[in-house]
C-alpha cells in the first residue's frame, strides 16, 4: 500500500453503515459476559464501544457449568453457554435498560429454528438487528438456513448469523447464510471444543461433563482473520469481524480482510468496558498516522492481494530505528544476521527471506528490501 501523509487524528471518521444503521464507530460488544445485563451493556456504551450485541438468549435459561473461564497463554477458555438469565427477565427489563444508550441494539437469540420463530417476534421492540448464533448447531447447513428464515419471516430489522470455525467451509457457509436470506455475516464464534490441564490437579480447566471450552482471544486472531477473507470473497453481504481483537491494529488487519465492523469479547472481560475506547482511539491514531481519514479506505485491501508475494531480497534495516536488542539475530535459524557496531547487519548470502525478523523487531526497523516489484514495505506492525 502506498504511504499517505500523516493527518490529524481528530480528522479520522470512524462512522461505518451496516444494512443502513449508522454506528458512530466500529467496534462493538460481542455476544457474552461483558454484556450480560442491561446495565453491564450501558457500561460498554459508556466504555466506548460503538454498537451493542447483548448475549444470546434461548426459550429457557443457560444452565452454566462451574468453572466457564480461565486465562491461558495467548488465549481465553470458555465453557459459558446462552444467557443464565431467563427471556423473560430480558423482554420485562434488560433490553429496556439497554436501549438507554441510544447506540444501536443487536439482540442476540439461539439456536434453532423453532427456537427463533418462538423468540424473534418478542425481542422485535428492542431489536435495531437480530445476530443469530449457530454455536451449537453443528456442520449440516440447513438448521443454520432455517433458523435465518424464520428469523427473516417473523421480523423487518436485519438478521446477521455469527458462524462457527467448526471445519465447515467459510465460503460455503457464507454462500448457504446468503441464499437463505441474511443480511450480514459475523465471523467468527470461539473455536472448540478445547481442552485445557490445571496440571496442578490433573483436572481440566472447565467444568462440566467433560471438561471441554471453547477457545478466544490472541490466539484465535488469524483463524478469525482468514475466515473473515474467505466469507468476504464469498459474498457481497457485509461481514462483521470477530476473534482476537485488542487492540487498534487488530481492527485494521479485519477490515484489510473485508469487514465492515468488528466486535469483542474476550479483551473486554479481562481488561473491562473501558478497552472499547481504547481500542477506537487506536484505531484512530493508526489510521491518522498513516494518512487514512476513513476506515474504508483500508476495508478489504487484502482480498486484491490474491496473489503469492514473492521478495527477491534480503529485509532493510533501517539503522535509525534499530536499537540493537539482537532479537533478530538470536532467532535467525540461518545466521544471516549479526549484531556489529550495535546494529543488525544481515548477510544476504546466508539469508533465506523468511520474514520472522521482521515480524520480531520490536522497534519496527526491518522492513522487506526492493526487489523486483517489491518495493520497500514495512510489515503492519502488531504493536499498536
Amino acid at each position: 500500500m502506498t504511504a499517505l501523509p500523516a493527518i490529524p487524528r481528530e480528522s479520522v471518521d470512524l462512522s461505518v453503515e451496516v444494512c443502513g444503521i449508522h454506528f458512530p464507530n466500529p467496534i462493538w460488544t460481542a455476544a457474552g459476559p461483558p454484556v450480560r445485563t442491561g446495565q453491564h451493556i450501558l457500561d460498554c456504551a459508556a466504555g466506548g464501544a460503538g454498537g451493542l450485541v447483548a448475549k444470546t438468549i434461548s426459550v429457557v435459561a443457560a444452565d452454566v457449568p462451574t468453572p466457564n473461564m480461565a486465562e491461558i497463554r495467548q488465549g481465553f477458555l470458555n465453557a459459558e453457554l446462552w444467557s443464565e438469565l431467563p427471556p423473560e427477565q430480558w423482554l420485562e427489563t434488560e433490553y429496556a435498560i439497554a436501549r438507554q444508550s441510544g447506540l444501536p441494539l443487536i439482540v442476540s437469540l439461539g439456536y434453532s429454528p423453532q427456537d427463533i420463530a418462538t423468540l424473534a417476534p418478542k425481542v422485535r421492540p428492542f431489536a435495531d438487528a437480530v445476530e443469530l448464533s449457530t454455536h451449537y448447531i453443528g456442520e449440516d447447513a440447513a438448521p443454520m438456513m432455517g433458523a435465518i428464515k424464520a428469523a427473516k419471516d417473523a421480523l423487518d430489522v436485519p438478521v446477521f448469523v455469527k458462524l462457527s470455525p467448526l471445519g465447515r467451509e467459510m465460503a460455503q457457509a457464507a454462500e448457504h447464510a446468503t441464499e437463505a436470506g441474511a443480511d450480514a455475516i459475523v465471523a467468527i464464534n470461539s473455536f472448540g471444543p478445547c481442552l485445557g490441564i490445571d496440571i496442578e490437579t490433573g483436572r481440566p480447566q472447565m467444568g462440566g461433563t467433560d471438561g471441554y471450552g471453547w477457545l478466544s482471544g490472541p490466539a484465535l486472531k488469524p483463524l478469525a482473520v482468514r475466515c473473515v477473507h474467505d466469507v468476504a470473497r464469498a459474498t457481497d453481504l457485509p461481514v462483521i469481524g470477530c476473534g482476537g481483537i485488542s487492540r487498534g491494529t487488530d481492527v485494521v488487519e479485519h477490515v484489510m480482510a473485508g469487514a465492515t465492523a468488528v466486535q469483542v469479547c474476550t479483551a473486554a472481560i479481562l481488561r473491562g468496558p473501558a478497552v472499547f475506547g481504547r481500542i477506537v482511539s487506536e484505531l484512530a491514531a493508526w489510521l491518522a498516522a498513516h494518512g487514512y481519514e476513513r476506515l474504508d479506505q483500508v476495508r478489504g485491501v487484502a482480498l486484491s492481494q490474491a496473489a503469492p508475494r514473492q521478495v527477491t531480497g534480503p529485509p532493510l534495516v533501517d539503522l535509525e530505528l534499530c536499537n540493537g536488542c539482537a532479537l533478530c539475530e538470536g532467532s535467525c535459524l540461518y545466521d544471516a544476521i549479526e549484531m556489529t557496531g550495535g546494529k543488525a547487519v544481515i548477510d544476504e548470502a546466508r539469508c533465506e527471506k523468511c520474514g520472522l525478523c521482521i515480524t520480531r523487531c520490536r522497534p519496527n526497523a526491518l522492513m522487506w528490501a526492493p526487489g523486483g516489484e517489491q518495493r520497500a514495505e514495512r510489515v503492519p506492525s502488531w504493536r499498536a
